[in-house]
């Protein structure tokens, strides 16, 4: 069954009703596009589409089975109803515009979930991610299986307006990716909450945000975690350093990790099982291990993620990570965030270009735009080798932030 909903809220009911009656369940997220409906359900086998939305307005591709649901959907099954080992389903970008299928079972996404500690304590969740997406749906797994409140976001609407919610309901633990959180201090209203705990995941998190976080919600403990939606949740990291120490190869319960060809590789209970669809590639190795794509750089007893093995730029013959850059730039005072890119160059074939916001100046004069570009590309050039230092800097009001959570990467 494909579950495709406009409410986090609906899909929500339909997951925790269809667990145990349907054989698999495709989730999608909200940005999904229509044109790829044929070959989701072709490669998922879908017999039905469980939505809140008319049927028309999934076009007339095919014939379907369709499935009207609300939030009212009842919870709970007679005892003697046929049951099924789910199959859940999630969709990830691919390379070529289509969507990836990743197969898990309940049992693989709730892996990281442990007992609850407190018994007794109100624990009242939130998080920035859309619970269609691994990194929400891990949040909704969190509440349902240990009786934890969960209020929903949108990404569609303003920062300030969630967090004001977030605040009226009393959270107590949040989540988001780094784009999101640092969205969440541009908007202003990042003090409304006054969280206990607070968890980064689904991009690197830079020690700029890391140190943001503990300034504002100095009695929170600060969290970032590595997951993916292929290898599962692997580790989280409570010292509030970026990176994470050599011993956590070695000494994490119930996953395997290793480093190899640069990139991090994990093998745990935890793990996608495949990828559906006919001429899917292999998600695991032979030896069992998933490929993050994650490149690990280790330096003084601890790893760093340098960006994504598929993201680098190619600057005559030699390879910049964007992220490497962005955590340089981060790192001045008068930086809020930044973004590093490729443009396109006759002679080297690209150059690396930095988009940069500013903490209190999204518009400097000229006088001060000069003076902090020379300063941001002096703090480059006693960091990194002189092919990784931007061959300009351009200041922006704002980063773009996906549906997904992720800062969005264009090319010039």
């Amino acid at each position: 069954m494909l579950v495709a909903t406009s409410s986090q809220l609906t899909a929500a009911s339909a997951l925790i009703e269809l667990d145990g009656l349907a054989s698999r369940l495709v989730i999608c997220p909200p940005d999904f596009s229509l044109e790829h409906l044929p070959f989701v359900m072709d490669s998922a086998g879908i017999d039905a589409i469980v939505s809140d939305r008319p049927i028309q307005h999934f076009g007339h591709t095919r014939s379907i089975l369709f499935c009207p649901c609300s939030k009212a959907v009842a919870l709970g099954r007679e005892d003697g109803d046929a049951y099924y080992r789910t199959e859940w389903v999630l969709l990830t970008s691919g390379t070529t515009g289509v969507p990836k299928l990743v197969a898990h079972s309940l049992a693989s996404l709730a892996g990281a979930i442990g007992p609850v500690k407190d018994a007794g304590k109100k624990v009242v969740w939130s998080t920035f991610y859309d619970i269609r997406r691994y990194g929400g749906l891990q949040i909704l797994l969190r509440c349902v299986l240990t009786g934890a409140s969960l209020v929903l976001s949108s990404s569609r609407g303003p920062t300030a307006e969630f967090l004001t919610r977030a605040a009226k309901h009393g959270i107590t633990y949040i989540s988001g990716t780094p784009s999101q959180w640092r969205k969440a201090l541009m908007s202003g209203a990042a003090q409304t909450i006054a969280p206990e705990y607070v968890r980064l995941s689904g991009e690197i998190a830079d020690q700029p945000i890391l140190n943001a976080l503990h300034v504002i919600y100095p009695n929170a403990q600060i969290v970032h975690a590595f997951a993916s939606t292929e290898a599962g949740v692997a580790f989280e990291v409570k010292d509030g350093r970026a990176g994470f120490p050599a011993s956590a190869m070695e000494n994490t319960d119930e996953v395997e990790m290793k480093v190899e060809c640069g990139s991090l590789r994990i093998r745990s209970s935890r793990n996608a099982s495949r990828y559906l669809g006919e001429g899917a590639p292999a998600l695991r190795s032979a030896d069992g291990f998933v490929d993050t794509g994650d490149m690990l750089e280790q330096r003084d007893g601890r790893y760093y993620f340098m960006g994504r093995r598929d993201g680098t730029i190619n600057v005559g013959g030699l390879k910049v990570h964007p992220e490497e850059v962005e955590a340089v730039i981060n790192q001045h005072p008068a930086v809020r965030t930044s973004l590093v890119r490729t443009k396109k160059n006759p002679v080297t074939g690209s150059l690396v270009i930095a988009d940069v916001v500013l903490q209190r100046d999204p518009q400097p004069t000229q006088c001060n735009a000069r003076s902090i570009q020379d300063d941001i590309l002096l703090l480059c050039r006693k960091s990194l080798s002189s092919y990784k230092v931007p061959a300009a800097i351009n200041f922006i009001p704002a980063l773009t932030v996906a549906e997904s959570g992720k800062v969005l990467r264009r090319n010039a």
